[in-house]
């Protein structure tokens, strides 16, 4: 009877509720089980341990290439720092003397740049501009003051097309203990969401490229054969126009690059994940909670969350004079903002970029950017919703669900 009833079923639908049952293995038995949100707390960046070595802590930073889990079953070859997408926070207080070793693990360049942190110029990480980049298994010690106040990111600033979407980037707070924010709006937890996009398979073939090109780099500065055209390097504009003259071919003419391959995102994570693997926002009746947002992708994300309004309190870490309540935001690339959620009105509420392309897993949606904020007092019988036509299973009744449309 059982495959009768399967053979004459509209194979779509079919699709459609096998999905909604392979997916709920996925999901925890209990959403408010303690195990449940042990595991929500490894969503969100790490905080980066510090030595203090008299006035300066001291941080380790190193990159590596690392296999990272976007959402069940979808692997990719990642850089990471500190092995994990994102890389760790680094908070620090106002006013401190920061020093970061900077370890180079990979075969390819890499920098470091502090975006929207006060540094020295010579710390900001900006190859053949501020600094040279580092190259493979080197170092380099960044020094600064961390200033300003509020929220900021970290992240490469060679390759920078690639190396981003790559996972290399990472939350960087300085935190004031007169903190205006927290006079306004008590609040005693915190969580940090970072945006990304991703073109999987741009990732792949360019980060398979540049180990090439580095590798036949390197042999050839093993060898005393260092060519400066070889590695496109110049020392003014001048010398690049002689050596064009010369015959030299600049590597973004079109028969060196074509066509041209800039990425397009299929994939869209949070904190280096995609749902249903992104991270839950815990919250309470009655509670404040801030939620630090940065954008290290190259997408605009206009995130909504549904239930109620939010205060807008700070702008690239700048506290605003007057917040703003809102219910949307346009978060640009590079952008920071901080945000207030009040915990008045108890549910289980998405939080989500109202551009739905962003919603999607390889264009497939649901997906990407979606998460939610789910009220821990919940009642039991709160979190109920009405039965599926033609489909009987244990817990129905309890949300959420993960449901993978196709």
């Amino acid at each position: 009877m059982g495959n009768k009833k399967i053979k004459n079923m509209d194979r779509k639908e079919f699709m459609k509720h096998s999905a909604l049952v392979a997916g709920m293995a996925m999901f925890p038995s209990n959403l408010f089980a303690k195990e449940a949100k042990t595991a929500n707390e490894k969503l969100f960046p790490t905080s980066l341990p510090f030595l203090k070595n008299g006035e300066w802590k001291e941080f380790e930073v190193n990159i590596a290439i690392s296999e990272q889990e976007l959402a069940p079953g979808m692997k990719i070859h990642t850089l990471a720092f500190n092995d994990t997408v994102p890389g760790p926070e680094i908070r620090v207080k106002q006013g401190d003397k920061v020093r970061v070793r900077f370890k180079n693990n990979t075969d390819l360049n890499h920098t470091i740049h502090w975006h929207g942190i006060y540094v020295p110029w010579r710390m900001d990480g900006v190859p053949y501009v501020t600094q040279m980049p580092v190259m493979p298994n080197q170092e380099f010690i960044y020094e600064f003051v961390a200033e300003p106040y509020g929220t900021h990111f970290y992240h490469c600033h060679w390759g920078t097309l690639l190396h981003m979407q790559s996972g290399m980037f990472g939350s960087i707070i300085i935190e004031n203990d007169d903190d205006p924010i927290k006079k306004a709006f008590p609040y005693e937890r915190e969580y940090t969401l970072i945006y990304s996009a991703h073109d999987v398979n741009f990732v792949r073939n360019e980060l398979n490229s540049m180990l090439e090109r580095m590798k036949e780099r390197s042999y050839l500065m093993k060898n005393g054969r260092f060519n400066a055209e070889r590695f496109n390097l110049f020392n003014t504009k001048e010398e690049l126009l002689e050596a064009i003259e010369n015959g030299y071919q600049p590597p973004y003419l079109v028969n060196r690059r074509a066509p041209a391959e800039l990425p397009v995102p299929n994939w869209f994570t949070v904190n280096g994940k995609s749902y249903p693997s992104t991270p839950y926002l815990y919250i309470k009746t009655g509670e404040n909670i801030r939620i630090r947002l940065i954008n290290a992708g190259t997408e605009n994300h206009h995130l909504h969350l549904h239930g109620h309004d939010f205060w807008m309190v700070c702008d690239d870490g700048v506290p605003l004079p007057q917040p703003w309540q809102r219910n949307t935001v346009s978060l640009s690339p590079g952008k920071t903002y901080d945000i207030i959620v009040e915990g008045n009105n108890r549910g289980i509420w998405t939080f989500h970029d109202h551009d739905t392309r962003r919603v999607t897993n390889n264009g497939l949606y649901p997906g990407g950017n979606l998460l939610a904020l789910v009220y821990e007092d919940l009642p039991k019988e709160e979190r109920r919703v009405g039965g599926m036509s033609g489909m009987k299973m244990d817990n129905m009744d309890m949300l959420p669900k993960i449901a993978l449309d196709e």
